[in-house]
């Protein structure tokens, strides 16, 4: 959605491709540098500057959809727009506990995943896509926190989401929650 007050810029694109394409169009961008830089400087310090590259992306990234909340973002406002992420049918979950205080689900079948797999980008598959998890949700709401142990790009069975807003009680009702 672009504001009147707003021009629009390429962040709206989520809203018209959906963010696995997104993503798709980023990796192919980014494979042919990674590969240059892999080469120039290592594999490790060539995973640090894209992994760099991406957080700082992901947090203005989260910055941007929380302006478009016009009472402003929060847990809830997260909820609600997590059918972004599930566009083009990216993303088959289990939620465990909706709250606004705690959103807590397991990512069962990752779309992100099958397409760096079959891009030959597996190896930098969790930095493109999982490590923007954690600064988005700051970038979006820096009072909600993320915990997550296992990802499904990493070869686990599934990934554990558990966003938890901070200072709130965890009781028996937060179960599911890291």
């Amino acid at each position: 959605m672009t504001l009147p007050t707003q021009q629009a810029g390429p962040e709206d694109a989520d809203d018209e491709i959906g963010i696995l394409q997104r993503r798709r169009i980023e990796a192919n961008i980014i494979a042919p540098i990674y590969t240059i830089l892999k080469r120039e400087l290592g594999q490790e310090r060539a995973a640090g500057i894209i992994e760099e590259a991406i957080t700082e992306d992901a947090r203005k990234s989260g910055a941007r959809f929380a302006a478009r909340e016009p009472g402003g973002a929060n847990l809830r406002t997260f909820i609600d727009i997590q059918d972004l992420w599930k566009k083009d049918d990216a993303l088959t979950t289990q939620t465990n506990v909706e709250s606004d205080d705690v959103y807590s689900y397991d990512v069962h079948r990752c779309a992100y995943a099958e397409m760096y797999q079959s891009m030959g980008l597996a190896e930098i598959g969790y930095l493109l896509s999982c490590v923007r998890d954690f600064e988005f949700i700051h970038g979006y709401d820096p009072d909600v926190e993320l915990t997550r142990t296992q990802t499904v790009m990493e070869g686990a069975s599934h990934c554990d989401f558990r966003y938890v807003r901070r200072g709130a009680v965890r009781t028996g009702s937060t179960a599911g929650t890291a």
